[in-house]
């Protein structure tokens, strides 16, 4: 497991090149075409999971796999300019101070909230239906299920994810937002789970790919990084 304040940090001021292309499941073989459908408009993959969990061919706010789409802090619905705990929504004041997902009465209000509620969930309220972040467990899932290989795809460097039936997603590199900043671009992916550090509450857990390796991050609940939805 690794933290990314361990991380060595390559920033880039926005505005960032965004790509505007259909999203189209290009990455599905045709003898699995049965293994796609859509939720309320977006389209998810059958990888052969043994859970069965659907996972969606885009990241939330993007129209094409290799998009980043948008950026959320941790329990948070909405993208913004700056991914500071000084704008982060669930504090009252500091990072000691929080006012929901809890465990650590010295860290403000104890709740013992540790999955995010369907209201503070960005790919339920971003679109609707069924869909919802994964848990960390279905993030391991994903994880110890598929074969994970580093590609470019469409000019973007990111990860074609294959799942046990031979369906694949790509999961692009698109680093994460700390301040007015981009870190990491094309360096460290990850995606936020919906499942709070337990014994840290001012960290959440995302699966990041990082120069090859696919593993456990737990970060900042203030930064923001895409998130990649699921639906049963």
């Amino acid at each position: 497991m690794k933290n990314n304040r361990f991380i060595a940090k390559s920033c880039l001021l926005l505005p960032m090149i965004v790509l505007v292309l259909a999203c189209d499941p290009v990455l599905v073989p045709a003898h699995e075409k049965d293994k796609i459908g859509t939720e309320v408009g977006h389209t998810w993959v059958d990888l052969g999971l043994p859970s069965g969990l659907k996972w969606a061919t885009c990241n939330v706010g993007a129209t094409s796999p290799e998009e980043f789409g948008d950026y959320f802090a941790w329990g948070e619905t909405v993208p913004k300019d700056n991914y500071d705990w000084s704008t982060y929504k669930y504090l009252n004041g500091s990072s000691s101070t929080f006012t929901k997902y809890n465990t650590d009465s010295s860290r403000g209000s104890v709740d013992n909230k540790t999955t995010l509620e369907l209201s503070d969930d960005a790919a339920h309220v971003n679109w609707g239906g069924k869909w919802r972040m994964p848990t960390k467990a279905e993030q391991d899932e994903l994880r110890n299920n598929c074969d994970w290989t580093r590609i470019s795809f469409n000019g973007v460097i990111g990860y074609d994810v294959k799942g046990p039936n031979g369906n694949r997603i790509f999961l692009p590199v698109a680093g994460y937002r700390d301040g007015t900043s981009v870190c990491d671009l094309f360096s460290l992916g990850g995606c936020w789970s919906s499942s709070l550090k337990e014994s840290e509450p001012g960290y959440a857990f995302n699966l990041g790919f990082y120069e090859g390796s696919i593993d456990w991050y737990y970060n900042f609940r203030s930064n923001g990084r895409t998130v990649r939805a699921v639906c049963p």
